[in-house]
């Protein structure tokens, strides 16, 4: 066991609480557990591996949820999947130093973030959707965001759905709905990149009780947000979340500042 049973128990609230968060709009919550994992884990692998499980925990029952509820468009999500699902897998097969992993983390968190905030403040109707976007641009955001997802150790739509809000792409819970099976599909790749790359590396004790804690957290919140959160909600919370994490990873894991 690595942990003591006080910090693991600590560990596992802080999961359950950013699952919790992070299942209301649709994500896994995989930076935040990066962030947390980096101040208790030694192995770089080992902090990947366990991200991604959990992950894949998390948005497994949030599309289950969705689908069920009928925000599922396989159809119209087709074209992301297709490109994301290759490259999150030739990117978690690279090898990133640590601090360049957390700085392109965190860097990429925050433009995310700041995209979204512009795009949640400067119209009065957010939920007004723009569908003229030619086909290649769902396939090359599914390609890039996949590779990044990839490199990063996190399922991507944490990546995607700020940009698709402020692309205006569709309405937000058919974003939340997207990210949840995009995230799922790139964990999944993901967990296979390292696999074949020998760099998954799961601590089997301290990985099944986060795993108990990010379930429980995961179905409160999305069974709290589904027809709880209104549109510009679900992009207020997204914008938060992904811009506080994003600050965190880049300072103090990326440049290790401490403050």
């Amino acid at each position: 066991m690595l942990l003591t049973l006080p910090e693991l128990v600590l560990l596992m609230l802080g999961f359950l609480v950013i699952a919790t968060l992070y299942s209301s709009v649709g994500f896994g919550g995989g930076s935040s557990y990066l962030a947390l994992l980096a101040l208790v884990f030694v192995s770089f692998f080992a902090i990947r591996s366990t991200a991604l499980i959990c992950n894949l925990v998390v948005v497994s029952g949030s599309s289950y949820l969705y689908w069920k509820k009928g925000h599922l468009d396989f159809k119209k999500f087709l074209p992301f999947i297709v490109t994301s699902i290759p490259l999150a897998f030739l990117g978690a097969r690279f090898r990133l130093s640590e601090n360049t992993f957390f700085i392109i983390l965190g860097a990429a968190l925050i433009i995310s973030a700041l995209a979204l905030i512009y795009q949640t403040t400067k119209g009065k109707n957010s939920e007004e959707v723009n569908p003229n976007y030619p086909p290649y641009v769902t396939y090359f955001l599914g390609a890039g965001i996949g590779l990044l997802s990839g490199l990063v150790g996190i399922g991507g739509g944490i990546f995607l759905a700020p940009i698709l809000n402020h692309m205006k792409w569709d309405k937000s819970i058919k974003i939340a709905a997207l990210a949840s099976f995009f995230i799922l599909v790139n964990s999944i790749s993901g967990i296979g990149g390292l696999l074949t790359k020998g760099t998954f590396e799961f601590p089997w004790i301290e990985g099944i009780s986060l795993v108990v804690a990010v379930f429980i957290g995961g179905q409160i919140g999305i069974r709290l947000s589904l027809g709880k959160l209104t549109g510009n909600g679900i992009k207020v919370v997204t914008a938060i979340l992904v811009l506080l994490v994003g600050i965190r990873v880049l300072l103090a894991n990326g440049l290790q500042l401490e403050f």
